[in-house]
């Protein structure tokens, strides 16, 4: 059983966020499918989804969150933070290994175009 059933994070700009969520979630193959304002990426009947906030007030980033994607390879993890960083995104960690990860995990780190934080990890061995 999963452990989530979705992920939202807020957007101010629906086509910047889109713009930088498919590059940088395109490098872990995912594939942006709008609904109006939304974009779903989905996987395993789990789904993340950015947009504005439905209650109409400004999108901010949540102050020490950070949401984590499977990635299935170092590989993924450096497409991921390339693809984030040409589309909007900025860098909160570049691609390496964390000492502190469990199995000195192999992440990257962005920053979303409004400020969310959002990396990608992978257990593969060297």
């Amino acid at each position: 059983m999963p452990l989530f059933t979705h992920i939202v994070v807020g957007t101010n700009d629906p086509e910047r966020a889109a713009k930088f969520y498919d590059a940088a979630l395109g490098g872990l193959g995912l594939e942006g499918e709008a609904r109006g304002p939304l974009r779903f990426y989905r996987r395993d009947g789990n789904a993340f989804v950015v947009g504005p906030p439905r209650n109409g007030d400004a999108a901010t980033s949540a102050n020490g969150g950070t949401i984590s994607f499977f990635a299935e390879t170092k590989a993924a993890v450096d497409a991921f933070h390339s693809g984030g960083c040409a589309n909007g995104g900025v860098c909160d960690g570049p691609p390496g290994r964390r000492a502190n990860a469990p199995n000195n995990a192999y992440g990257a780190y962005l920053r979303d175009p409004d400020g969310n934080k959002i990396c990608a990890f992978t257990f593969e061995a060297d």
